[in-house]
């Protein structure tokens, strides 16, 4: 059995098992659907595009405004980095029951001598140094105590090789400083980005402001979620900025200017996991509404992901997907080193499949391709290997992946290692399993600072919310975040948004 280090949410070097982390935090009692589920779920602006973009208007020719951006903490780190930077950021509110636009201003000239707090959020601690490069003056950056365990050597090295000067005492992590000179040379470099496809994005999206550009050629045997580089690359021609590929692995950008635009950020589909796979768990229908036709998000595979486990997904012309299901839960066998940032949802499924449906015995399954997820927010194979033995299941970890083998589960608590997608596992799993509780439910605020409120309801039976609603208690759903305004919401989705405001 492998094992690897994991993000305990303390402050230590050990390695993790699960067992005794943050029992003495609130728990969140994972909660039950009663019948099957029916349920239309609208979601918030994808964090993939949302950082992309933010990064992009930074660096533009003029003024951007990014309509429904997502609202959570990652983004707020991303603003909070590049106003540090000197990018003026306004929120533009658009009513009590929606999240705000952003318009995003350049600064005239970058400035360093500032300190940037990356948190947990990948795309921070990897995207903002290219951009802290090209600043005037020095930009510590630091982070969380589990970020400074995240590999960050291949991006550093390659800056480095573009004519970075960046200080950090030999680690390949954080904390390190870039020393901004207000420019970069760029040209070819090679890095390894088998770790992390944010290597490689972090080159392309301020490579066309180097001097040289920036032509980019992966050296490891393996490049996992590809797809997010491909959206880096349509986020870059949008604006006008010329990428090549002139090989598999290899990109070029050229030097120019980078456009600013006006950009409505889509949904965020691989928050869309856990909610449109619940319909597997207990049957029934989820709906997620604004799903793009065409998109480099990864999570528009869990059109063809979930039915591999008996569901059935149909999208129809005005953009509603549906997933409709029995609750019979079919193991499987998948490979997806592009969808690592669902490995989590697919595992939890996995698991209820394992656990068995209405008395029958479980099914096995393998997932394998997911080696990558390591380095994730967590270790995140170790992470679901321990919170699903420690429930009664049977899982293995596997050098790429995770063997799951038919065992019931049972309640107890269920560990988030500060990770949000190992936290809405868990709630996927409490659906069917009595007496699951959540330790640190709050984790999601990385990616979606209301998935107890829109989790609740989506598992809810229709008729306890029509009887919310008669007692004076709002329950729509909308949140206004993927398109058009909302119609209504409750209280502290609104002190939410305004607090959201406030912090800009």
């Amino acid at each position: 059995m492998l094992i690897a280090k994991m993000n305990q949410g303390k402050d230590g070097d050990e390695t993790g098992t699960g067992e005794g982390v943050g029992e003495a935090a609130a728990l969140w009692p994972a909660p039950q659907a009663e019948r099957a589920i029916d349920a239309t779920v609208p979601l918030p602006g994808s964090k993939s595009l949302t950082g992309r973009e933010l990064v992009l208007a930074a660096l533009a020719d003029g003024p951007s405004t990014l309509h429904a951006p997502l609202q959570s903490r990652d983004a707020a780190l991303m603003i909070d980095a590049l106003r540090a930077l000197g990018t003026e950021i306004e929120a533009l509110p658009r009513g009590e029951s929606a999240d705000p636009d952003l318009r995003v201003t350049p600064a005239p000239e970058l400035t360093g001598s500032t300190t940037i707090e990356c948190g947990l959020a990948g795309t921070v601690m990897r995207f903002v140094p290219a951009v802290a490069a090209l600043a005037l003056g020095p930009v510590a950056f630091d982070g969380d105590p589990y970020a400074r365990k995240r590999p960050m050597r291949p991006v550093l090295d390659a800056l480095r090789a573009l004519g970075a000067d960046i200080a950090d005492e030999g680690r390949g992590a954080l904390p390190f400083t870039v020393h901004g000179t207000g420019s970069l040379q760029g040209g070819r470099v090679e890095l390894d980005a088998s770790l992390s496809s944010q290597f490689v994005s972090a080159l392309l999206l301020a490579g066309a402001r180097f001097e040289n550009g920036v032509h980019v050629v992966h050296t490891g045997e393996r490049l996992p979620s590809l797809p997010h580089i491909e959206m880096t690359i349509a986020t870059l021609r949008a604006r006008g900025v010329r990428v090549d590929s002139p090989a598999g692995g290899e990109w070029i950008v050229a030097p120019g200017a980078i456009r600013a635009i006006d950009v409505t950020i889509e949904p965020d589909l691989s928050n869309a996991a856990p909610f449109l796979a619940a319909a597997l768990v207990n049957g029934g229908r989820i709906t997620v509404p604004n799903w793009p036709s065409s998109t480099t998000q990864v999570g528009d595979s869990l059109r063809t992901l979930l039915p591999e486990f008996g569901a059935a997904a149909h999208l129809d012309d005005a953009g509603d997907l549906t997933i409709t299901a029995t609750g019979a839960i079919s193991g499987v066998s998948l490979h997806v080193p592009e969808a690592g940032e669902l490995a989590p949802t697919l595992v939890g499924l996995a698991a209820l499949a394992a656990h068995g449906t209405d008395g029958t015995d479980g099914a096995a399954s393998t997932i394998t391709g997911i080696g990558h997820i390591r380095h994730h927010e967590t270790d995140r194979i170790a992470a679901l290997v321990a919170e699903i033995n420690a429930l009664g299941g049977d899982a293995v970890e596997l050098d790429d992946g995770i063997e799951v083998r038919p065992a019931p589960l049972h309640g107890g608590v269920w560990h988030s290692y500060a990770d949000h997608r190992m936290a809405t596992t868990g709630a996927l799993i409490g659906l069917r399993v009595p007496g699951v509780e959540i330790e640190d439910i709050a984790s999601t605020s990385k990616t979606l600072p209301r998935f107890t409120e829109l989790w609740a309801r989506a598992v809810a039976p229709r008729e306890a919310l029509a009887e919310s609603s008669r007692d004076g208690v709002d329950v729509a759903f909308e949140l206004g975040a993927s398109g058009g305004d909302a119609a209504a919401h409750d209280t502290s989705l609104g002190q939410a948004a305004r607090g959201f405001i406030a912090g800009l």
